[in-house]
């Protein structure tokens, strides 16, 4: 659902006639609900004890996907009478939910065994997130610009049905964990107070996931606008989301990646895996993007549609040729990390910034595979940062877990300041080096800033 932002950002963007600024702040209103849902629920955990502690993970979990339907629901009367304000505020609202989601589920999977796999078990939790990211522009670009589109301000009308089908997923998962036994894990118990703070490697963690959620989305928000710039691809936004669908579906492929690597499976076993578990994915990938949707609601035959996907399948091979140097390069890199989630995330990081450096510099079909190649190195930022930052923590993991999806704050604040800088140039190429900058901070934490302050520290009881 994430990634459908970058989908409705160019439909309000044409159907509201908004400039690069005023379409950013679909990101603002979602990932700023991010920061005011962690922000109250930090500021209760100071003054009451970690209310995760109190409730449980799973009440957590079942109280984002309640409050998401809501969000999601006031997608139908914002369209009807088509106001983009109100689609604001349901936005803000879905993101208070995913807050409450992020806060619950993340230190969940990070006590589920022991500390040192910790990143190991988010990638793999990421990865299957990812499944999502990659399959969510494909139908939403299908659904939004094509199945329910119309021309003008009732082009707004296309998200309708699409954000009622997430309403109702989210009630029926709602309502899947209400009945499901979860494993439980002892949440303790937290004294009022902001003990989470006074831990260096804790506080430049949250201006890690600031940087890194603040860069992703900066770029995932602005590919389709990019790839349709003349100096660049000149792509239609209907062509443009497969290589959206690229860019998140690297992540996809590095996050699977991710979670062998960083595991403690046998050397040998992990080298096969790391070879046969990308390809497959990146098999997927290919599959995925080149499933002919057009025909599947046109109501052609089994065998027509099938026919239509062999040939879309064949013909994507030449993007696909193009794409697999950087699977390989994503490889290369995971063996320099030599499974340590800091070495990793400096690596990739530095990775990221030589790509956009060369995407500024270079422009045309250079730039468009040096921005969609990002999406493979930006994968394991996320799991790597939040365990680097929750390690040793013990009681506080829920605390500074509400300081991290705070810092998602970043995908609010970024977007709006890289589409300034295009509004000023008229061109998305200069407005790269916000998120150039911010990988580059995310390079320094894993290199240095995660062991800040952890000589003097010793775990929370």
């Amino acid at each position: 659902m994430t990634v459908f932002n970058d989908i409705l950002i160019p439909r309000f963007k044409e159907a509201f006639t908004l400039n690069y600024k005023e379409a950013m702040l679909v990101q603002f209103a979602f990932f700023g609900a991010y920061f005011v849902g962690s922000l109250v629920y930090f500021l209760i955990s100071a003054a009451t004890g970690d209310p995760i502690a109190k409730i449980g993970y799973k009440n957590g979990v079942i109280i984002g996907l309640l409050i998401s339907a809501f969000g999601s629901a006031l997608f139908w009367p914002a369209a009807t009478i088509v106001s983009y304000p109100l689609f604001l505020v349901a936005l803000f609202i879905v993101g208070i939910g995913f807050a409450m989601l992020q806060i619950a589920a993340n230190p969940y999977v990070t006590i589920l065994g022991p500390e040192r796999t910790a990143s190991s078990r988010l990638n793999l939790a990421q990865a299957f997130n990812s499944v999502g990211t990659t399959t969510g522009p494909l139908i939403g670009g299908f659904l939004i610009f094509q199945y329910f589109a119309h021309s003008g301000a009732q082009g707004a009308d296309s998200v309708k049905v699409p954000y009622l089908m997430f309403c109702i997923a989210f009630l029926v998962l709602a309502a899947v964990f209400f009945m499901i036994r979860l494993p439980h894990v002892g949440e303790g118990t937290v004294e009022p107070g902001m003990g989470a703070l006074k831990y260096p490697h804790v506080v430049l963690g949250v201006l890690a996931i600031f940087m890194y959620v603040g860069g992703e989305v900066s770029i995932g928000s602005s590919i389709i606008n990019f790839l349709g710039q003349a100096n660049v691809a000149a792509l239609s936004a209907i062509d443009a989301k497969n290589y959206v669908s690229l860019f998140w579906g690297g992540m996809l492929i590095g996050r699977f990646m991710g979670a062998i690597e960083l595991s403690e499976m046998q050397k040998a076993k992990k080298q096969v895996c790391l070879i046969v578990v990308p390809l497959l994915a990146y098999l997927f990938l290919w599959t995925a993007i080149s499933a002919p949707l057009d025909a599947m609601h046109g109501g052609s035959s089994f065998s027509d549609v099938l026919g239509l996907w062999k040939d879309n399948f064949v013909q994507n091979w030449s993007m696909f040729e193009v794409y697999l140097p950087l699977v390989a390069l994503c490889w290369l890199m995971f063996q320099f990390g030599k499974a340590l989630a800091g070495r990793t995330l400096l690596i990739f990081c530095s990775t990221i910034v030589a790509l956009l450096v060369a995407a500024i510099i270079l422009g045309g079909k250079p730039a468009m595979w040096c921005v969609v190649g990002v999406g493979l190195f930006t994968s394991i930022g996320w799991p790597n940062i939040f365990s680097l930052a929750l390690d040793g923590m013990g009681v506080l993991k829920s605390q500074v877990s509400s300081l991290l999806v705070m810092a998602i704050l970043g995908g609010a604040l970024l977007p709006p300041l890289m589409g300034a800088i295009a509004d000023v140039t008229h061109d998305l190429r200069p407005a790269f080096i916000v998120p150039l900058i911010a990988y580059a901070y995310v390079g320094f934490y894993g290199w240095k800033g995660h062991k800040i302050g952890r000589s003097r520290q010793t775990s929370p009881a």
